[in-house]
């Protein structure tokens, strides 16, 4: 299973959950895993992503989650499980 992680960091509005979902499940990638939370109104939310299914190359998903973050006023970041893991290693 090819996994992704992916973060969604901004000030909290309205449908920023239902953006990334959606574009998400249009192009077949199945969420695994999500946790979210809200700080004195500052949102942040990590996904784990199955990409196996997924209708587009990992390129075109991270550069079409970036614009789309761009569009509703946050930072979306989507990283392979397995660079993150090496990234984030003690």
């Amino acid at each position: 299973m090819k996994k992704a992680i992916i973060t969604v960091v901004g000030k909290d509005t309205v449908g920023i959950i239902a953006k990334v979902c959606t574009y998400l499940a249009n192009n077949r990638i199945n969420i695994l895993d999500i946790s979210q939370t809200i700080v004195q109104g500052y949102f942040n939310m990590m996904m784990i992503a199955d990409m196996d299914s997924s209708l587009k190359p990992f390129g075109e998903v991270v550069a079409e989650l970036e614009q789309i973050g761009e569009e509703i006023g946050v930072l979306i970041k989507c990283q392979r499980e397995d660079i993150f893991d090496k990234m984030h290693r003690i």
